[in-house]
């Protein structure tokens, strides 16, 4: 065959797939997320939510304006019958539906011709040949968010990403039909997102590629990883569940598990079944009651549960449900069936979620038992036992439970409270009155509001169970059906306290646990997009670390070079190098990171740097000596580094040589802190002020003493070097103690960072002078 001709019969047979890909582009029932057998009502409630999802001017997202030219194109269609017949029948809701059929058929016949067609490739791609099952399970961003996340609390929900042009997608659909309808019979969600029309949703998810499935429970995602396969999905779902959902009830346990119904405040369900293995409906079941109801579960067939089975008579050939409340030698309910259905077991169940006389432990449940008014049709009264613990209140609580028991109306609800638990509930119904003091008292009340505004009616006499309380309390009930004023008395009352909330070290152990976990399941499942801001965390820890390491052995090995010697003369002879080397390395070092800037105070500068210093502003200054300016200012820098971005912060020294009796004026109005000997004690010149750093506010005339750090002092105290009397005691002995060869120079200026943090929070003492002295 000719090359020609070839490639005009390819191109021919091409023709018709491309045809069909065009038609099927744009399917206004995907767009809309609705069936082709949805009413106008339907699909004016999807086009109303969506449109409201993706107007362009609430939703800043870059697609919104096209995703809403898209809705608003599918709505006009689907809207009007005509044009949504034409669509249904042709593919195409425009004029032009007739030309296209024609085409269509003509290269429908021509290749009819070769004994094949569309369904030769298996490739589902055109809408009316797509299986329509999943079209009630998309979903969409806030339908997700709104919706979907609060009910993932309630049961777990199997989530499937796909997208047009999937080959994988179409691999696995039979198997995820089957499992689909599967689980959502026995009570799991089943969710399906079109990565092409919400990609919001998909990106929110985590899917990067499709077909993805996932799981949700409690609002936390988790992906599945194996082989697409039925039993590979449902234990997926089942290991979404937590552990001990359902306990394995056997004739050594069962009392102890009845008899918790009292301390968990929930009736105890038992479930007989002939399986060796609780069943997945009952442990989506017990997800869902979880906060209502405690399970166990009884495999008839093993041999111990003999004298369980014998004592309730249970028909081991018959799935078996049983409910128990306050009395735990016989069932409050039973139901029975050779197929337990979901909702025959829901409908059992939520008639039984609470207990005859159920215990007021938070503000839900006080909401859900007693429930505000909502019409005069419509009233719930509330019938509390305030109580306490004990076997003293024993008797008075048996008593109101039979009294609840034999009087149970689908108007009333009988709760008890420990009045010790909740004592702003006991104080706002009883008014502390000296009557009901260690003793049981009996309210009726009903809730007006969602606010805590309820009214009610206290018993006159405290309640002890007798039978003439009992004739008193229904003489009241039966008044209160034709009489509602008969609760005259009204309050508002807080919420109640959560008395089973775990503590918050407990709450904070199980969330480090969870967070611990995903980050331990992510390392080895999920991939590395979503692994980018862990490592990036680990690693910026991991650099941190290291870096302030290495800084800080540098800077050790910098203080011990520096270091003084010990002999007087070698000190002498390098002063003045010292002194040379540092002013040229001040003059190198301005360009450098880390640079501080610290002028001398001079009779030049010490007006305008302190005397007419802008209020706010503070000069910090060092006292030095000649022979300590180098190591003094370089351990000077190091420590006030990190507090030269404040502006209002000035740094400068002072010669101790030049300016000693400036400073002595000075030091005088500190006393109290460091007492300063008289001019003509003859160690007065012999004093060390060397290492002191005063911080000045020329404006309000204060100033704020940091005194050098005694090397002795492991307390970390600051202070003077010593005090007078130390002094002359030390130069009798011939060893004057602040010299440098005892310590080091730098070591004066210790712990400075700390009294600069106490300077910025105004911590330090204060010591105000009349005015600033001249400086000479």
């Amino acid at each position: 065959m000719e090359p020609g001709r070839a490639g005009c019969l390819l191109l021919l047979l091409l023709l018709p797939a491309l045809g069909a890909a065009a038609l099927g582009e744009f399917d206004p029932y995907r767009v809309l997320g609705v069936g082709r057998s949805s009413s106008q009502a339907d699909i004016k409630k999807a086009y109303k939510r969506l449109a409201r999802e993706w107007h362009p001017d609430k939703n800043k997202d870059p697609g919104a304006e096209d995703k809403f030219i898209q809705i608003s194109k599918a709505y006009e269609i689907l809207s009007n019958e005509e044009k949504r017949a034409n669509f249904d029948r042709y593919g195409d809701a425009g004029e032009s539906q007739g030309f296209a059929q024609q085409h269509h058929r003509q290269f429908h016949r021509f290749h009819d011709g070769f004994y094949f067609d569309e369904s030769f490739f298996h490739f589902p791609f055109n809408s009316e040949r797509r299986d329509t099952s999943d079209e009630k399970y998309l979903l969409h961003f806030s339908h997700y968010i709104n919706e979907i996340v609060p009910d993932s609390f309630k049961k777990p929900y199997l989530i499937k990403i796909t997208s047009d042009w999937c080959f994988s997608c179409i691999h696995i659909e039979p198997v995820w039909k089957e499992v689909a309808q599967e689980l959502e019979a026995l009570g799991a969600g089943i969710g399906v997102v079109h990565a092409g029309y919400e990609r919001r949703l998909a990106h929110h998810l985590g899917a990067h590629s499709t077909p993805t499935l996932l799981g949700l429970i409690n609002g936390k995602i988790t992906f599945f990883h194996n082989a697409v396969v039925r039993e590979n999905l449902r234990q997926f779902v089942e290991n979404l569940l937590p552990g001990n959902l359902v306990e394995k009830i056997t004739d050594k346990n069962y009392i102890r598990f009845l008899s918790d119904w009292k301390k968990d405040n929930k009736p105890h369900v038992l479930l007989f079944d002939h399986m060796p293995v609780v069943p997945l409906l009952y442990k989506l079941t017990a997800f869902a009651y979880r906060d209502y109801l405690s399970f166990g579960y009884v495999y008839v067939g093993l041999r111990g549960t003999e004298e369980l089975s014998s004592q309730y008579n249970i028909n081991v050939y018959t799935p078996t449900m049983m409910i128990f409340k306050e009395h735990i030698d016989r069932p409050a309910d039973v139901v029975q069936a050779r197929e337990m259905k979901k909702q025959l077991i829901d409908d059992f169940l939520s008639q039984n979620k609470f207990l005859m006389v159920a215990r007021l432990t938070n503000q839900r449940l006080f909401q859900e038992l007693c429930p505000v008014k909502k019409s005069h049709r419509q009233r719930k009264h509330c019938v509390v036992l305030l109580t306490g613990e004990g076997e003293k209140f024993a008797e008075a609580y048996e008593a109101f439970l039979t009294f609840a028991v034999a009087n149970t109306k689908d108007t009333l609800r009988f709760v008890h409270i420990y009045s010790d638990r909740q004592p702003e509930f006991a104080e706002a119904l009883l008014m502390d009155e000296e009557k009901y003091r260690g003793r049981s008292a009996v309210v009726i009340l009903e809730r007006r509001n969602n606010v805590g505004k309820i009214a009610y009616k206290a018993l006159e006499e405290a309640w002890q169970g007798s039978k003439e309380d009992n004739f008193i309390l229904l003489d009241l009930l039966d008044q209160l059906r034709t009489d509602p004023g008969l609760l005259s008395s009204e309050t508002v009352m807080a919420d109640l306290n959560d008395e089973l909330a775990p503590m918050f070290l407990v709450r904070w152990f199980y969330s480090t646990l969870d967070y611990v976990s995903d980050c331990w399941d992510s390392l080895f499942h999920s991939n590395w997009r979503e692994m980018m801001p862990l490592l990036s965390l680990l690693f910026s820890a991991l650099f941190i670390l290291f870096g302030t390491v290495i800084v800080q052995a540098f800077s050790d090995s910098s203080d011990t070079r520096d270091s003084p010697p010990s002999g007087k003369e070698e000190t002498a002879t390098k002063t003045e190098k010292n002194d040379a080397s540092f002013s040229k390395e001040s003059n190198s070092r301005i360009p450098k990171k880390g640079f501080v800037e610290v002028t001398e105070l001079t009779d030049i500068n010490y007006t305008s740097n302190l005397v007419r210093l802008r209020p706010g502003h503070m000069n910090v200054v060092l006292i030095l000596s000649n022979s300590t300016k180098t190591p003094l200012l370089q351990k000077f820098a190091l420590e006030v580094y990190t507090f030269t971005g404040s502006s209002s912060l000035h740094f400068s020294f002072l010669s101790l040589d030049k300016h000693r009796e400036w400073l002595e004026y000075l030091l005088e109005f500190a006393q109290d802190a460091a007492p300063i000997p008289n001019q003509y004690d003859k160690h007065f010149l012999e004093r060390d002020y060397t290492g002191y750093v005063l911080a000045l506010n020329g404006h309000k005339k204060y100033f704020c003493l940091f005194k050098p750090h005694r090397s002795g002092d492991e307390g970390g105290t600051l202070g003077l070097c010593e005090d007078y009397d130390a002094l002359q005691h030390t130069e009798a002995r011939g060893k004057p103690s602040c010299s440098p060869g005892s310590r080091s120079i730098k070591n004066k200026l210790h712990k400075l960072s700390f009294w600069m943090e106490r300077l910025l929070e105004g911590s330090l003492q204060r010591f105000y002078i009349p005015s600033w002295p001249a400086l000479d």
